[in-house]
């Protein structure tokens, strides 16, 4: 099973490529979206976190040999940001400066 990791609005549920894909757009902006899924809830409806929102798909096994989920978060149309950071499980990552020698 998935479950919406905030609460939100599911705003996409559709086939992208041979997948079936779904998002949830969340109060502060970010968008969730899950892959491959089946028995999705239908656009519009509002869900709460942990609320189950779809359920992974089996049939999709491209992660041999078991299925598996996935979960990119966006920040406004094309700005990927790291799921991992909303569950506290990840630093933010930060550049270093290059010196002369490209050593960081």
């Amino acid at each position: 099973m998935v479950r919406s990791p905030e609460a939100g609005v599911i705003t996409f549920s559709g086939t992208v490529v041979d997948r079936q894909v779904m998002t949830v757009e969340h109060p502060d902006g970010h968008k969730s979206s899950f892959e491959p899924v089946t028995d999705t809830l239908p656009v519009g409806t509002e869900v709460q976190a942990g609320q189950i929102i779809a359920q992974l798909d089996q049939e999709v096994a491209h992660c041999q040999p078991a299925a598996c989920l996935h979960w990119g978060v966006r920040q406004g149309p094309d700005d990927y940001v790291n799921p991992l950071l909303f569950l506290g499980l990840a630093d933010p990552s930060v550049l270093l400066p290059i010196g002369d020698d490209f050593a960081a």
